[in-house]
């Protein structure tokens, strides 16, 4: 299906591009969004008589984008999950979530402005795009984490998930020196109990022949 662009999308155009694209795409995306017109010889017409309002227009839009993402570029923002001992979420982040969250900083994003191209399922730091416009996008970092310190701690650099299984691992060798270290006491007390008993023995039989 042949389109005019009404404003530049990633990977496709810029605003008075005509360009092939599927069907799909067409009836889901550009056209209901308003980013584009069927390219008829009516609407082509169309688009020149008002191209200049049109670019005007989008050159409006673009500054208040990027006026508006200036409070949100380069922040991080906290989501507090459940998680395993892993690091894999009990549940999945998804782009709402993270919209929401953005939105919460007085920048309204929606989900479609998330460059997310699957769900996050794991704690740590995660760098996404936030597209605000077509020429306009922010970086925000998404902190995910158990809990308010761990996520102080994530942030300062510390991997959380490696800290513990270091952690985890130096109780368990605690706990096994432990046990061999009462095993080997035991042994030495079953020992000396031995020896004693044997002693004992003697002592009967020497008195026994007495």
């Amino acid at each position: 299906m042949k389109l005019v662009l009404l404003e530049r999308v990633e990977n496709l155009g810029v605003i008075g591009d005509v360009v092939s694209v599927r069907p799909g795409f067409a009836r889901n995306f550009l056209l209901p969004q308003g980013k584009a017109l069927r390219a008829t010889e009516a609407n082509m017409a169309r688009f020149e008589a008002e191209r200049e309002v049109l670019e005007k227009r989008n050159a409006e839009r673009a500054a208040e984008a990027a006026e508006a993402g200036q409070s949100i570029d380069g922040e991080s923002f906290i989501m507090i999950r459940q998680a395993g001992e892993s690091g894999q979420l009990y549940g999945s982040v998804t782009s709402r979530d993270i919209a929401e969250i953005v939105s919460e900083g007085g920048t309204k994003v929606v989900r479609s402005q998330v460059a997310l191209n699957a769900p996050i399922k794991t704690l740590g730091l995660h760098e996404l795009k936030i597209k605000l416009h077509a020429d306009v996008s922010v970086t925000v970092t998404i902190n995910i984490a158990r809990s308010e310190d761990e996520a102080e701690r994530q942030a300062a650099g510390e991997d959380v998930i490696a800290a513990q299984a270091d952690e985890d691992r130096a109780i368990a060798e605690a706990q096994a020196a432990a046990l061999f270290e009462a095993s080997e006491e035991g042994q030495e007390l079953a020992a000396q109990q031995a020896a004693e008993e044997a002693a004992a023995e003697d002592g009967e039989a020497e008195e026994t022949e007495q």
